[in-house]
């Protein structure tokens, strides 16, 4: 897996965001409370925080609930600068998640560039560029 370049702007900032968005989940069955805090290529920031469901596919991630809020209010020139996932068990302990495969998709789909910062087993962050985390994404085919 390659490194992003250098760490992007703000990044430590996202990095508390999130934190902050992981403690707002509503995580009644997994108990794993994710938060996920983006910026724009225009600057602006955004956070998501994961929503379950009893039905479990029925819930949503938090990096695509910050990417959704992202859409919302720049709309379809919405372009992913950097991101940071954060999450905690019920205790309030930092675990180490990444984005899932679904995750990943959205990212790459928004800033293959990005940086991409999430919390190692040591509890220390690591940053990667999105693409590092999909090479083989889905494309649509041309017609």
């Amino acid at each position: 897996m390659s490194e992003a370049p250098a760490p992007a702007d703000g990044m430590d900032e996202l990095r508390a965001r999130a934190d902050a968005a992981a403690r707002q989940a509503y995580a009644p069955y997994s108990r794993l409370n994710v938060g996920a805090a983006l910026r724009s290529a225009s600057g602006q920031l955004y956070t998501g925080c994961n929503v379950e469901n009893a039905a479990y596919p029925v819930g949503g991630c938090a990096e695509r609930a910050a990417i959704a809020t992202a859409v919302q209010a720049e709309g379809a020139a919405f372009r992913l600068a950097a991101i940071a996932v954060a999450a905690f068990d019920e205790a309030g302990r930092a675990l180490p998640v990444s984005p899932c495969g679904a995750c990943r998709q959205a990212l790459v789909e928004f800033g293959g560039a990005a940086a991409v910062s999430f919390r190692q087993p040591d509890a220390s962050w690591v940053e990667v560029a999105a693409d590092a985390l999909l090479p083989w994404r889905f494309v649509f085919p041309t017609r």
